[in-house]
C-alpha cells in the first residue's frame, strides 16, 4: 500500500480531526447560556480556532523550528479548551454526557499533535 504525500495541511490527520473538533465544540457551546456569548463560549471557540489555524500556518513555516512552535501552540490551545469545559461542565453549561464527547475528542487532537510534533522533530535532526 502506497501512502498518499501530504500537500496541504488539510491532508494531515491531526488539521482533520481538529476540524472535527472545531465543528463539535461550535455545536455543543450553541446552547450555553446567551449571557456567557462574550464570555466562556467566544473563548472557547477561539482556542478551538487556533488548533485549526495553527496547524496550517506551522505546515506552510519552511523551517522545523518555526513549524513545531506553531504546533506547540496548538497542543497549548488543546489544554486551554480541556480546562474551560470543565468549567463549562462545573457550571451546568454542558451535559456530562456533552463533556465527555469533547474531551474524548480533545484527547484524539492532542495525540495526533503530539505524534506530528513528535515526527516533525524527528525529521529535523536528520538534516
Amino acid at each position: 500500500m502506497t501512502e498518499k504525500k501530504i500537500q496541504s495541511f488539510t491532508d494531515l490527520n491531526s488539521w482533520k480531526e481538529s476540524h472535527k473538533f472545531v465543528l463539535l465544540v461550535y455545536r455543543k457551546t450553541a446552547s450555553f447560556p446567551k449571557e456567557e456569548i462574550f464570555g466562556i463560549t467566544n473563548q472557547i471557540r477561539r482556542a478551538v480556532v487556533s488548533i485549526v489555524s495553527n496547524i496550517a500556518e506551522g505546515f506552510g513555516r519552511q523551517s522545523y523550528k518555526e513549524k513545531v512552535q506553531f504546533y506547540s501552540i496548538a497542543q497549548g490551545s488543546n489544554l486551554e479548551i480541556q480546562s474551560q469545559m470543565l468549567v463549562a461542565r462545573d457550571l451546568r453549561f454542558l451535559e456530562e454526557n456533552d463533556f465527555q464527547e469533547i474531551a474524548d475528542q480533545s484527547i484524539v487532537v492532542g495525540k495526533l499533535l503530539s505524534g506530528l510534533i513528535r515526527a516533525t522533530k524527528d525529521r529535523s535532526a536528520k538534516i
